[in-house]
């Protein structure tokens, strides 16, 4: 069964590939951080493992789905795949790892103080940590498989409860990926514009959920048709690294031990 809603980006679905860009080129920009021991909790689908794997003395990734845990087992056997729901990361001592990348996933956890408290923990002294999470400066809408989304300054604010030294930058979008930015965010506002009692802000997640994933592929799959060629076109190298800035699509946090 296929792991993919709109919330997990696929590679093979042509209308999910600005996403998918944009989700990978964190991988891309992680690369000058990761050494030694390696962490991933909230793996998905694998999407870096096989850009960053190669260059760890070993590399232990986590995800609470068993199939997605089965799939990646049987392309990476060199890898540590464990299937666990966190926080706690119950199963791994103290100062074991010398980095952990954990993208896309803090929005997604209830206890987040407590995710980046276990972060710190099975960091060795001098280890580094790289979130990434949605800049919800940047959100087009409630999205109903977060529990909250973060400022840059929230989230430095949060982290830097824990960590000795956080700097906060983030993957931000060229002239190309701006424009799509741009169209989605008008496509939103025409399906949202019939939400007249505020219905997306006041229903709870559990009922929201299936009514977003359609709505969501079904826009995808506009925007991909009117503009097909921009989708397409639209590579990893459009995105980059920036300086703190509401402009930046996704947060980059750089926490250090």
């Amino acid at each position: 069964m296929s792991i993919y809603t709109t919330e997990i980006a696929s590679d093979e679905i042509a209308s999910d590939n600005v996403i998918h860009q944009r989700l990978l080129s964190a991988y891309y920009e992680a690369q000058a951080f990761v050494k030694g021991k390696v962490l991933e909790p909230g793996c998905g689908e694998g999407r870096g493992i096989a850009l960053l794997a190669p260059q760890a003395e070993s590399y232990t990734a986590l995800d609470k789905i068993q199939s997605a845990i089965d799939s990646l087992k049987e392309r990476f056997p060199e890898v540590d795949f464990r299937q666990t729901t966190f926080p706690p990361f119950s199963e791994l001592e103290d100062d074991s790892f010398d980095t952990v990348i954990s993208f896309q996933v803090i929005e997604h956890i209830k206890e987040d103080k407590l995710f980046l408290q276990e972060i710190l923990r099975v960091l060795k002294p001098g280890g580094q940590a790289i979130i990434t999470t949605p800049n919800i400066k940047q959100t087009l809408s409630r999205n109903p498989w977060h529990i909250r989304e973060y400022t840059g300054k929230e989230l430095k604010m949060l982290a830097s409860e824990i960590f000795s030294k956080v700097e906060m930058k983030g993957i931000a979008g060229n002239e190309k990926v701006m424009t799509y930015h741009e169209q989605n965010r008008e496509s939103v506002r025409k399906i949202t514009r019939f939400d007249i009692f505020n219905l997306q802000y006041r229903l709870p997640n559990s009922v929201l959920r299936i009514p977003y994933d359609v709505l969501n592929r079904l826009n995808r799959n506009k925007l991909q048709k009117q503009a097909e060629g921009l989708v397409a076109e639209i590579k990893r190298e459009d995105f980059f690294l920036n300086e703190e800035s509401d402009q930046n699509l996704d947060l980059f946090c750089i926490m250090t031990k």
